[in-house]
Order: C-alpha cells, then sequence, then structure tokens
C-alpha cells in the first residue's frame, strides 16, 4: 500500500477556493500523477497539508514543519498539487528541502492531469487573482 500526502497551494486554496477535487479524483482513478502506482497496489491518502504561503527568507523552514505534521502519520510520497506545479516558483526548492529533511519519503511533482497547458492555466489563474475585489475600506469608505 503506498501512503499518499498531498501539498496544496495556500493560494490556490485560501484566495481561489481550490477543493482540490480534481487532484482527489486523479488520485481515485488513478490517473495523471497517480498513475504511477501499481494497479494491485492499494492507496492510502494519508493527509492534505497547504504550503505556507509565497516564501520569504523562512519558506522551507516553514514548509518543513507543516510537512512534519503529515509524515507523522508515515506517507511514503509526498505530492505537489498541479497548482505548485504549474504555478510555484519554488517547487525545486521546495522539492530539495523535502529531499533532504525526509530522505526516505518520495517527492512527486504532480497531482491531476490537467485539460490546459500550464501556460493557459497560469493565465486564467493570473486574471482570477487580478479580478477587483472589494475590501473593508471599500465599505468603511463608502460615500452615500
Amino acid at each position: 500500500m503506498a501512503r499518499i500526502g498531498i501539498l496544496t497551494c495556500s493560494n490556490a486554496t485560501q484566495d481561489l477556493g481550490c477543493s482540490s477535487a480534481s487532484c482527489l479524483a486523479d488520485l481515485r482513478k488513478r490517473a495523471g500523477a497517480f498513475a504511477k502506482y501499481p494497479s494491485g497496489e492499494p492507496l492510502d491518502l494519508v493527509g492534505i497539508i497547504n504550503c505556507p504561503g509565497c516564501p520569504t527568507l523562512t519558506g522551507a523552514d516553514k514548509l518543513l514543519q507543516r510537512i512534519r505534521g503529515i509524515t507523522e502519520f508515515g506517507v511514503d510520497a509526498i505530492h505537489f498539487t498541479y497548482c505548485i506545479k504549474a504555478l510555484c516558483p519554488f517547487t525545486g526548492k521546495y522539492r530539495k528541502a523535502l529531499a533532504e529533511a525526509f530522505p526516505d519519503i518520495k517527492v512527486v511533482v504532480g497531482t491531476h492531469k490537467s485539460r490546459l497547458t500550464e501556460e493557459e492555466f497560469r493565465g486564467r489563474v493570473k486574471r482570477l487573482f487580478c479580478q477587483d475585489k472589494k475590501i473593508m475600506a471599500d465599505m468603511v469608505l463608502k460615500k452615500k
């Protein structure tokens, strides 16, 4: 049995409301990055955890602290979500930090197979982030 942990992008989950439904669907169907596991071997999702957000100087340290919370429950592999694969400029740094800190855990970059190219995906996500959003100041300073 392969015990899987999934690392999601905080921007995607917290700001854009991603539920990881596509990642979980491909895990259940053994599609996308999960197709590499032997078909006769059960996959056990141990947990899903968010990255600590776009990093400062302590980004990798914060990530390792969060990952430790899931590794304590015995995972064989940590999958970075498609969002991290397509959007995060720190994927390589995070992958290296995880490999050094947890050498017995396989780090896989990817979860579900996207219908879009990474460039199309990045463009659509950028448009979502760049929409005009209301903030508290809009309500407080609203003129009647």
